[in-house]
């Protein structure tokens, strides 16, 4: 899955530093660069949806569209409700002075002066300004309202596409996951449950040793975690991310070993605590999860 699976849909370029999938979307022709980390929060090339405008020069596209009061009003807003770190200050001055003849502003300044997070601008031969969705949607609707329906009709494609992959690793891995918790639970009836007790007992017994990986992996029990989530609809494990059931599922297969062999269950959670360290330590420093992911789908 992953990066060779939007390859093959002619959608995902790279997989950036910091997790950022690099999509390409296409909007009658034109294609728009998309930077997501697979949820809501996407920022679209505003230089891109610029040059159905003006191809030569889109950045004079993005500063006179920055030129105007309500655009000012409109990017201020979103920042006021999505940025606790925004200078309302420096944005009153911007607002104050937007729409005079001689008012000018560039995303860089914009960004610089008031802290804001809506827009982004990225230097280098494949840089350029980026918008959250809603700031580029807005753009869009400036630039052509023809145009902008292009744009998230092609937008709206990708995120189901999108969806369907994290939906498809997700239940890959909980499966895994719950293969591996039959193995797990398997080795505890053989080798941790004394015959003849009670099933009360043995369910204690089950609880104790799900809760030993919970706290190795996530630190806490499931009772913890339901009292600092009462909202949540699921569990724990329902809630946690992708390359986290695929560390329970390893220290799932490990603790079984374990148990066979007869260590005791404070010294078992002291080596997969360290294990669970590890692996998650690796997978989030590096793109193990993209070179699997490409290897799974060749």
């Amino acid at each position: 899955m992953g990066a060779a699976y939007f390859a093959s849909l002619g959608r995902i370029n790279t997989i950036e530093k910091g997790g950022k999938m690099k999509a390409i979307i296409n909007a009658n022709g034109t294609e728009i660069t998309v930077l997501s980390k697979g949820d809501d929060n996407d920022y679209i090339s505003l230089t891109d949806i610029a040059r159905h405008k003006n191809p030569d020069e889109p950045k004079d596209v993005v500063k006179n569209w920055m030129r105007s009061r309500s655009t000012i009003e409109f990017l201020g807003l979103w920042e006021q409700l999505s940025n606790p770190g925004f200078k309302g200050v420096e944005f009153d001055s911007f607002r104050n002075e937007a729409g005079g003849n001689a008012f000018t502003l560039s995303p860089r300044k914009w960004i610089s002066s008031t802290n804001a997070i809506g827009i982004i601008s990225k230097s280098g031969r494949y840089g350029g300004t980026f918008a959250h969705k809603d700031i580029a949607f807005e753009f869009a609707s400036w630039v052509s309202a023809e145009f902008k329906l292009y744009i998230i009709k092609d937008y709206q494609r990708l995120k189901t596409d999108e969806n369907s992959r994290i939906s498809l690793e997700w239940n890959v891995n909980r499966i895994i996951s719950k293969i591996n918790y039959k193995i797990h639970t398997d080795a505890i009836k053989d080798n941790l449950i004394p015959c003849l007790i009670s099933a009360k007992h043995k369910s204690l017994t089950y609880a104790n040793e799900a809760d030993l990986l919970n706290v190795a992996l996530f630190g806490i029990t499931a009772k913890e975690w339901k009292k600092q989530n009462p909202d949540a609809k699921g569990n724990m494990r329902d809630e946690a991310k992708i390359h986290q059931l695929i560390v329970l599922s390893n220290i799932e297969s490990m603790n079984a070993e374990l148990i066979k062999q007869g260590v005791n269950q404070q010294e078992r959670l002291v080596v997969l605590n360290k294990i669970a360290i590890a692996q998650m330590t690796s997978i989030l420093g590096c793109d193990v999860n993209k070179q699997i992911q490409g290897k799974a789908d060749q």
